[in-house]
């Protein structure tokens, strides 16, 4: 009896030992987790306040950089290889100079109708050329091999023609009753600043110097426009109209509410030549350039040897990235983040071979529900 009694009581101890060694166990593994995570989370905290002051000093750097090599590439420029350019510039018999004199003397005492010639006329020919171009394959899908390249390819095949009819009505309207308007101020500003149908063409350096400043002062200019429009009390007035469009076009560059296409399409493009009292030889270059430029960007087609249009079509597609034309400001202010983290952001580059970038880098697999 005794010894039942023993055997018994030493079993119950040893149970009782080994639940309170599992409970000292647990806790204590508890508390190591609970330590582990606690350190891990300021770890995390703390690189993420890293990252964030970083990013910003990291932002401002690549700016600097950025700027800093263009000036430094602009005065090697102005140094070697544009001297080379200036005398093509001057070359046969001073072509270019003959050439814009025979023009000056034709229109002399006409000096509006030479102005408006080449800041109205020479823009739309160059913005519809383009267009026209990009709608023969929106609308008809030939030739066929150019729609391999287009960014969304689920998207725009073919374009909706009652959707495509709209935004034309709209883009005629924008730039005959609200551009037509505009030159003919920016005609007495630019004369009042400047003589910008001088007899003698401005240098290829000058020149080459106007177009750096003038896309400058588009990226400050467009990023700070374009992103108050998307606050949302203006967004819904007036940008949200551009945004119908979530897979652009070209010809959608300039669909916009009238005072959009006035404060963040046409001021950014004007400002730099009206404060540079350029020559409308460099003026009509670059709003050219520009009505160009931004018909590839808002394409929807990423092109062999053409300026790369993710940056922008990403913009489209998700409304709060990408605001700037040239991506400094967007990198700057950190509002590109999440676009350099998507395949969009690898493909955003100068595609040199005929290969389509959506086949060189796909998308990642969807994932299975």
């Amino acid at each position: 009896m005794t010894w039942t009694y023993w055997t018994v009581y030493s079993v119950r101890v040893k149970v009782r030992d080994r639940r309170a060694t599992r409970r000292l166990l647990f806790t204590s593994k508890m508390t190591f987790n609970k330590d582990t995570n606690n350190r891990e989370a300021g770890d995390v905290n703390s690189r993420v306040k890293q990252e964030a002051n970083g990013g910003l000093w990291d932002s401002i750097t690549k700016a600097a950089f950025i700027m800093g090599s263009g000036i430094l590439l602009l005065a090697a420029f102005g140094n070697s290889l544009t001297w080379h350019l200036q005398r093509f510039w001057g070359a046969s018999g001073d072509f270019w100079q003959d050439l814009w004199t025979r023009l000056y003397l034709r229109y002399e005492g006409h000096p509006a109708s030479l102005f408006y010639l080449g800041t109205m006329l020479a823009p739309l020919v160059a913005f519809w050329a383009t267009n026209g171009l990009l709608l023969l394959v929106d609308v008809t899908g030939w030739p066929s091999f150019i729609t391999r390249y287009r960014v969304q390819a689920d998207k725009n095949s073919p374009v909706d023609q009652g959707k495509l009819w709209h935004a034309i009505r709209h883009v005629v309207f924008n730039q005959l009753m609200v551009s037509g308007p505009m030159v003919v101020g920016i005609y007495y500003l630019t004369s009042w600043r400047g003589d910008p149908l001088n007899a003698q063409l401005p240098t290829f350096h000058r020149g080459l110097m106007e177009l750096a400043v003038c896309s400058l002062v588009e990226e400050l200019m467009f990023y700070y426009s374009h992103r108050l429009f998307h606050h949302p009390t203006l967004y819904k007035h007036f940008h949200k109209q551009h945004h119908e469009w979530t897979a652009p076009i070209g010809l959608v560059s300039i669909y916009a509410h009238p005072l959009e296409h006035v404060l963040s399409n046409m001021l950014p493009a004007v400002s730099g030549p009206v404060l540079l009292g350029s020559h409308l030889s460099t003026t009509s270059l670059w709003y050219c350039l520009a009505f160009i430029s931004t018909s590839i960007s808002h394409c929807g087609y990423h092109l062999p040897f053409l300026p790369s249009p993710e940056f922008h079509d990403y913009h489209h597609l998700k409304f709060n990235q990408n605001f700037g034309v040239l991506g400094v400001l967007d990198r700057l202010h950190g509002t590109d983040s999440k676009f350099r983290q998507t395949k969009q952001y690898e493909r955003h580059a100068l595609l040199t071979s005929f290969t389509p970038l959506t086949e060189s880098i796909p998308d990642a697999p969807k994932k299975l529900q």
